[in-house]
Order: structure tokens, then C-alpha cells, then sequence
């Protein structure tokens, strides 16, 4: 069953009927509709979201506090929970529309777009730090994806950098030094990403094939392996934790690279 979160620093009402209405579009999907009204602190906030997490749950919101809507943004964020807003853009709106802010409150619209503003920036920010670009900004980063070609690092930063992340990758090379920024990265922000060698091997000679040829030995099970083996030698050198990306979706491999940084964020 389809679990879905209806968050209120109200009674939930509107968020509920919101909800309702919308679902007899999908008579097909069994959903379970819970309500938490009455959320007035980041505590609830965390809480909340923690067991939407678990669950595999979404949320769909009607705060009208500007913290709470920040607090929900962020935690969402950390946990990869995805929410909807109901409240905030009709106030964005109204605002623009009316010419008046909320509660005589300036610069509303700004401050409630600074997710969106800042979302656009992850997503620059992953594709100017791709494939090893730029290693002198890696200081910028919130995470860095470290991995030999083909371990999915690119479409892993760009759906973390969807979600607001800050993320560059550097691509694993035998014999080729690693550069100085990343041995200086704080521990938690580094993420070694590996696979199985024969899996690696399949996923190269779909590319090459694409690509109408490559390096001979580019699709090998045997570079794979040593490849392979090579990176995770640097892994432990520098005690990077380490994602096994081997069949598993991006939204699972970008749900465990968070589960980890959020552990050791609070250890």
C-alpha cells in the first residue's frame, strides 16, 4: 500500500481534501492517507519525515510558516524524501499578484524560492564538476562520487543534484594520480563507488557497441577487474566509504550514499 503524509501546522484539512480529490484520478492504487496536523517545530518536522522515510512514503504539505517550510525542505533533502508544497506557491503568487507580502514580511519571494534558486545551482554545479572537471572547486562539494568508468557516476550526481545536493565525480584511472583536493575532502563527503567486474564488463561492451567502437580491451572482464581492484585499494587508503552499485536502480544507489553521509554526519 501507497502511504501518503498529509503535514499541517493546522488542522491538515486542506491538505487532506486536497489529496482526496486528487487520488479518484487513481481509483487503480490502494493509498493510505495520514495526517499529521498540528506540526509547529523542526522536532516534528524530523520525526515526521524519518517515518515517511521509512516507509517509503511522500509528502504533500499546507505549512504556512516560512521556518516549518524551509525545515520540511531540508529534512526531506537529507532523508531523499520527496514533498509537495500546496501553501507555498499560491502565496508566491498572491503575493506577486496583490503586491503585498504575507504578514507585511519582505523579500518573501525570494525567501521561498531559495530551494528552487539553489536546486538550479546543484545542477550547475554537477555538471561544471563532472567527470573530474574542476578538482580545485572540490572544497565546494557536499559530496564527491569516486569510481572507475561506468559506475553510474554521472546520473548518480545529477539525481543527487535534482535533490539539492552539491555533488562532483573524478573518474578512477590505473596509474593516473588522484588530486590533492580530494585526499583533503572531510571525512563522509567521499564516496567510492564499485561493481561487480563482470557486470562492469557488460555495461562497457553496451557502450562501446553504441559507440561504434573503443579502446580493444576497454570491455574486458580482465581490465575490469583490475580496474576495479585498483580503485578499491584507493578506497581504503583514504577510508572512503564504499556503494555497491552493482543492479541496483539510481534512486537505491542515491539512497544509500544519504543513509551513510546522514550516519556519519551525526556520529
Amino acid at each position: 500500500m501507497f502511504k501518503i503524509y498529509a503535514v499541517s501546522d493546522g488542522t491538515g484539512r486542506t491538505a487532506s481534501q486536497a489529496l482526496q480529490a486528487v487520488l479518484t484520478q487513481f481509483k487503480n492504487r490502494e493509498v493510505e492517507i495520514i495526517l499529521k496536523p498540528e506540526v509547529r517545530s523542526e522536532a516534528q518536522v524530523e520525526e515526521i519525515v524519518t517515518e515517511v522515510a521509512l516507509h517509503r512514503g511522500f509528502i504533500v504539505h499546507t505549512l504556512v510558516s516560512e521556518g516549518l517550510r524551509e525545515n520540511i525542505l531540508r529534512i526531506c533533502r537529507i532523508h531523499n524524501v520527496d514533498a509537495i508544497d500546496l501553501i507555498g506557491p499560491l502565496l508566491l503568487r498572491l503575493t506577486q499578484f496583490l503586491d503585498a507580502s504575507p504578514q507585511g514580511e519582505p523579500g518573501l519571494f525570494f525567501t521561498n524560492n531559495k530551494e528552487y534558486f539553489k536546486r538550479i545551482d546543484s545542477m550547475q554545479f554537477a555538471f561544471n564538476h563532472d567527470d573530474g572537471l574542476r578538482d580545485n572547486e572540490y572544497h565546494k562539494a557536499e559530496i564527491v562520487l569516486v569510481g572507475v568508468s561506468r559506475t553510474f557516476k554521472t546520473p548518480l550526481s545529477i539525481f543527487l543534484a535534482y535533490k539539492g545536493w552539491f555533488v562532483a565525480n573524478y573518474p578512477v584511472v590505473i596509474g593516473a594520480e588522484l588530486p590533492e583536493s580530494l585526499s583533503k575532502m572531510p571525512y563522509g563527503s567521499v564516496f567510492g563507488l564499485t561493481t561487480q567486474a563482470h557486470e562492469l564488463s557488460l555495461l562497457r561492451r553496451a557502450r562501446q557497441e553504441y559507440l561504434g567502437g573503443a579502446a580493444e580491451d576497454y570491455a574486458t572482464v580482465d581490465l575490469a577487474r583490475k580496474e576495479l581492484n585498483y580503485a578499491q585499494r584507493i578506497f581504503n587508503r583514504f577510508e572512503w566509504p564504499v556503494i555497491q552499485v552493482t543492479n541496483k536502480p539510481i534512486e537505491e544507489i542515491a539512497s544509500e550514499i544519504l543513509a551513510v553521509k546522514r550516519r556519519i554526519d551525526r556520529e
